[in-house]
């Protein structure tokens, strides 16, 4: 008999316990502010269209392009910014255009030169790039067979 009463003890003190916590977050929850959904913003402001990298000085190295955009609302409609046309065989393709290299193509002894092709990667700044492109350089030391 004493081991019911002691059981109904624990189990109304654990209902207890329940109840008690159930209404701690029930009163939390009705505390909080909702917050209000953020609008969206409408923005009228286009992309970014961006001019070819113009060096500073030369025809390579560092240089500024220009880019705008168009919006009414627009805080920013043209800005400048740095860029770099590297100063080797890149610039023939354009510096904004990005090439994926196959390996060098054997030496032609006609021509002494060995080639390879390029597949476009990437196109940066909307760039107008070739798809692919061939690349030649001169095969360096030729060795004849030595007559014996």
């Amino acid at each position: 008999m004493q081991q019911q009463q002691q059981q109904r003890r624990m189990f109304a003190a654990a209902l207890l316990a329940v109840v008690f916590i159930l209404a701690a977050v029930s009163t939390t929850e009705a505390g909080k502010k909702e917050k209000p959904e953020k609008k969206a913003k409408k923005s009228d402001c286009g992309e970014w269209q961006w001019s070819v990298c113009v060096p500073t000085s030369g025809d390579c190295g560092l240089g500024t392009r220009e880019g705008t955009r168009t919006g009414a609302e627009c805080k920013q409609t043209t800005k400048t910014q740095k860029c770099k046309i590297p100063c080797n065989w890149k610039k023939q393709f354009g510096a904004e255009c990005k090439y994926q290299f196959q390996a060098w193509g054997e030496c032609d002894l006609n021509t002494a030169l060995k080639t390879r092709t390029g597949n476009l990667k990437r196109a940066l700044h909307n760039a107008d790039c070739q798809k692919t492109v061939t690349i030649s350089k001169p095969c360096g030391k030729l060795t004849k067979p030595k007559p014996q």
